[in-house]
């Protein structure tokens, strides 16, 4: 509890410094572009309830989306590669060869196969996290020593037992700190991709604002839309903090 506590008095702190120092860089500047945080948060308080929940839902549905697409191929290929040497040579050339590129500069590449629509926003993200999940998955499962399945097969233990008892916990570990340090990179291309052939998003959303002139909604648009990625942080620390207790 005392580390909780410890850990939320850092971020209050960091969180009034970081204002702090914005406060001051608009005293300096006294340009519209960059308006105060009070009016900030004024404008952000006075959004309309609906439109926020809105945007901020069909980013999150987004992002849940493509993380959870990105799971499931990521580690059926991921836990492919680590436990079976012959897969590991023939995917390993490729997972090499195509994780290097920016995925990024995809962008058009799946706008125009897969078009404007949501299918497209999800595919990015998908391709954020994918390379990343596959090499972490196999390389927490070919770390994992052969003789921590020998208990289990000396009492007669079938593949999805080991699977579920030893393959995945060791794997896990790996798989939600790639998570966690994916998101950002997820997030910041969702933004790109909100940007066109929508009308919904917190991408959509923040750049209306600044078309508009709106410079006060834009900022707080921006700082929901960091709201949402803090927020699921927490929950990646939520999962590790429920299934990753022997880390402690």
């Amino acid at each position: 509890m005392n580390k909780r506590i410890t850990r939320m008095l850092r971020l209050l702190f960091v969180f009034f410094g970081m204002n702090l120092v914005w406060y001051l860089v608009y005293l300096l500047m006294n340009h519209p572009i960059l308006p105060s945080p009070g009016s900030v948060y004024k404008a952000m308080f006075q959004l309309e309830g609906r439109e926020v929940l809105l945007n901020v839902g069909y980013s999150l549905l987004r992002i849940f989306e493509g993380v959870l697409l990105a799971l499931v191929i990521g580690l059926l290929i991921g836990l492919l590669m680590g436990r079976s040497p012959l897969w590991n040579k023939l995917l390993d050339p490729v997972v090499y060869l195509t994780y290097p590129i920016p995925k990024i500069a995809l962008l058009p590449v799946v706008m125009l196969f897969f078009g404007l629509g949501e299918t497209s926003k999800v595919l990015m993200i998908m391709l954020i996290l994918l390379f990343q999940i596959i090499i972490s998955v196999r390389d927490g499962v070919k770390a994992i020593p052969e003789n921590t399945y020998d208990v289990l097969t000396s009492i007669g233990a079938g593949t999805v037992q080991k699977f579920w008892n030893v393959t995945l916990p060791g794997a896990l570990s790996v798989i939600l700190s790639t998570i966690r340090i994916s998101l950002g990179t997820a997030i910041s291309v969702l933004f790109f991709t909100e940007i066109y052939g929508t009308e919904h998003g917190m991408g959509y959303f923040i750049m209306d604002a600044w078309l508009r002139l709106d410079y006060p909604e834009m900022y707080a648009g921006i700082m929901l839309f960091s709201l949402v990625g803090f927020v699921l942080f927490l929950l990646v620390d939520l999962l590790d903090y429920k299934f990753m207790k022997w880390r402690r």
